[in-house]
């Protein structure tokens, strides 16, 4: 009898959560993605609201994750792969606070994780990592329309020429 390890969650900001959900729904160990808000102040906000830039919150992806087949340090390395963890406010012509680079963590054990992998990597790139560390306070789910939506419209030419590049990139670098 095998015992079944505890999975564990933790939320990533890196731009367009359409994009991020297309990378992080490939991977082993990836047990449940859930793209949505969080960072910010207003409860339950909407997709249209949180495009104004007013509400404080980023578009995420919420990871249920089996450390034992997919570590945090693991994520986190895709997650720096996928998308620029220096560029404030921005990823490729997604601009605003809710497209900024952010992780939310659970718990205190992530944050150490968090924090020593991103200072760890700091020397991987020329220009200072600006992604925001904080504990998670609340997690809203987005709206059923934008669950899956790479798989269900990869013809459409954000899919295409934004999302695609990403998940190439990626597979390429860890070979799925």
């Amino acid at each position: 009898m095998t015992m079944a390890s505890k999975s564990e969650r933790i939320i990533f900001g890196g731009g367009c959560f359409w994009c991020t959900e297309a990378v992080f729904s490939m991977f082993k160990g990836v047990l449940k993605t859930t793209p949505g808000y969080a960072g910010g102040t207003k409860p339950n906000p909407t997709y249209e609201e949180v495009c104004t830039g007013t509400t404080g919150h980023a578009e995420v992806l919420e990871i249920e994750y089996d450390p034992g087949i997919a570590p945090l340090e693991k994520l986190l390395d895709i997650f720096i792969t996928m998308h620029d963890p220096t560029s404030m406010n921005r990823q490729g012509a997604d601009v605003g606070s809710q497209y900024r680079s952010i992780v939310l963590y659970t718990d205190e054990k992530q944050k150490g994780i968090v924090k020593g992998f991103l200072s760890a990597h700091q020397k991987d790139f020329s220009n200072p990592i600006v992604t925001e560390i904080r504990k998670l306070d609340a997690f809203y789910p987005a709206e059923d329309y934008h669950k899956r939506y790479y798989d269900k419209n990869r013809l459409n030419p954000y899919c295409m020429l934004v999302i695609g590049p990403k998940i190439a990139k990626v597979r390429k670098k860890f070979g799925v």
